[in-house]
């Protein structure tokens, strides 16, 4: 973690538990899903599956430090990866998929702030989230991106 303990803001309260519904991996009628990718999680996954990345994924700028989107099936608008509503590289998943329904965003005065979409339907099922989780899921994040800037 960077110097001593970050502080963040998280939705006290929150009680979340996911309910397979793969709603998070695919485009819905309201919403365009943009599964993003670091160059390292890319690479991770193409060794994994021993496919190359642009099997799985388009190369793309402006979303840095995210250089990949994941591919989605023609039509229906669903991860390449997701089989019937189950994630078929589960252990290899994205930070992005990881964070389902939360994402970590910078606010102005440069704090750090987990947001909650409304769309998910485990929102308000099972148990409470406590601090320790999003001090988890921050740590992951901060884990994976320094991976991803330090030099091969």
């Amino acid at each position: 973690m960077p110097g001593n303990a970050v502080s963040f803001d998280y939705p006290k309260g929150m009680s979340f538990r996911c309910t397979k519904c793969a709603l998070c991996c695919g485009d819905t009628k309201t919403r365009v899903r943009h599964i993003l990718l670091l160059r390292k999680e890319a690479e991770r996954m193409s060794e994994i599956i021993s496919k190359p990345v642009e099997e799985f994924a388009t190369k793309i700028e402006g979303h840095e430090p995210y250089v990949y989107e994941m591919r989605k099936t023609a039509g229906e608008g669903k991860c390449v990866f997701l089989e019937e509503k189950t994630c078929t590289i589960y252990e290899v998943r994205p930070l992005i998929c990881r964070f389902y329904p939360f994402q970590l965003e910078t606010t102005d005065d440069r704090k750090y702030k987990f947001f909650c979409t409304k769309e998910c339907p485990g929102i308000g099922k099972g148990k409470k989230l406590g601090k320790n989780h999003f001090e988890n899921l921050f740590q992951r994040a901060y884990r994976q991106l320094k991976d991803n800037t330090a030099k091969d």
